[in-house]
């Protein structure tokens, strides 16, 4: 089984809201996932991941897409000490 994580889109219509998840790459965006590993809300730029979670599934092989990379860049550059 292939593992992504991956966006899943929350929220009402034009309010966003995405959770990072792992996820089987076969199922659908919004359906079926393995764990929650954090949140993205684009309206407040907040991007909260739990670190621990996102350690394991990396380590098991889940391959996160292009955005969720970027989004973790972010995060561990917002992290880091000044």
């Amino acid at each position: 089984m292939a593992v992504k994580l991956r966006l899943a889109r929350m929220g009402s219509k034009k309010r966003p809201f995405y959770r990072i998840v792992a996820a089987d790459a076969r199922s659908p965006r919004d359906g079926r996932f393995l764990d929650r590993v954090g949140t993205y809300d684009p309206a407040k730029e907040d991007i909260v991941i739990n670190d621990e979670r996102l350690t394991y599934w990396q380590g098991v092989g889940a391959q996160p897409t292009t955005t969720v990379q970027r989004l973790i860049r972010r995060h561990r550059r917002s992290q880091a000490p000044a």
